[in-house]
């Protein structure tokens, strides 16, 4: 029986110095969490990326082209095109893309003006192919700056002087004269004009044709 008290005191100093223990272990590791443990949230530990006002790739000023160079392809309502007969005005066209023609749809604006009237290049672009045709005549194709559209004009008289394919025509630029070639009645010259968008091939007889009537009503003339 003497030896049960001291048993008892020196199981409770061990429970003693193991509740120290533990307390003190506890208070190290609040304090550690307190001082290094909590990590910065993505947001807080990386850089932010400086925001700039000024554009990757500013679009070009607007004006004429060079050789070798090309206009961004934009909508081709907003090219301007002008009237591409001299001193025809936008009250003179006259709407017939849909009338039919031999068996087939217009699909181009007839411009009627006297034998001999200057015919000018509505938009910019290089020449791309001199063409002579039964139903057209003298032709001219030219391409826009940016090889997305096509512009057709028929039944010229004669071409301006030293024309040539790859010449690089302004907006109006005379190329040709009205005349009647081709099939068109000698009674009533005038300029058979159409507009076509080029398929990826670029194939300067093929697209998709566009009506000119609604692009050119707007125009001043020249």
């Amino acid at each position: 029986m003497r030896g049960k008290p001291a048993v008892v005191f020196f199981a409770g100093f061990v429970c003693g110095l193991l509740f120290l223990a533990v307390l003190l272990r506890q208070t190290g590791t609040l304090r550690t969490i307190h001082a290094s443990a909590v990590p910065a949230t993505p947001q807080e530990s990386q850089t932010k990326p400086e925001l700039s006002t000024r554009a990757a790739n500013p679009p070009p000023a607007e004006g004429p082209i060079a050789d070798g160079q090309s206009l961004p392809e934009r909508p081709l309502a907003e090219r301007r095109l002008i009237i591409p007969v001299q001193g025809v005005r936008a009250e003179d066209l006259r709407e017939n893309f849909n009338e039919m023609r031999g068996g087939h749809q217009h699909e181009a604006i007839d411009i009627m003006a006297a034998r001999g009237t200057p015919v000018l290049a509505a938009d910019e672009g290089k020449v791309v192919k001199l063409f002579l045709s039964k139903p057209g005549g003298l032709t001219v194709y030219q391409f826009d700056a940016s090889q997305t559209y096509c512009y057709y004009y028929a039944h010229l008289d004669r071409y301006a002087p030293e024309l040539k394919e790859g010449a690089l025509l302004r907006k109006g630029d005379v190329l040709g004269y009205v005349g009647s070639s081709g099939d068109a009645s000698p009674e009533a010259p005038h300029l058979h004009f159409a507009i076509f968008e080029l398929g990826p091939e670029r194939h300067w007889w093929q697209g998709a044709p566009i009506d000119p009537y609604g692009l050119l009503a707007g125009s001043p003339g020249k």
